[in-house]
């Protein structure tokens, strides 16, 4: 899995996210479009520069994924969480 980044978004390819998130690939355009899906984006700094983060969540289940600047996932870790607000 790799984040590709086009005129400065964040892109992981559903056919990736979909599986760690328990959601057929095919649905995972319409439920970030519907806000069922939401996600943030985090830069590193100081001892984590070079890096980012990004996190999903859907489902009461949050999704990390720490990445190189390149994009390369570094890990990946999921989470169970309350209903956001």
């Amino acid at each position: 899995m790799k984040v590709i980044f086009t005129d400065g978004q964040a892109t992981v390819d559903a056919v990736d996210l979909g599986p760690l998130l328990d959601v057929p690939p095919a649905q995972v355009p319409a439920l970030m479009r519907d806000g069922e899906i939401t996600s943030q984006f985090a830069t590193g700094v100081g001892e984590d520069a070079g890096r980012f983060r990004l996190t999903f969540y859907y489902n009461q289940k949050r999704l990390r994924l720490t990445c190189l600047d390149d994009g390369t996932v570094l890990s990946s870790s999921t989470t169970p969480v309350g209903k956001r607000l």
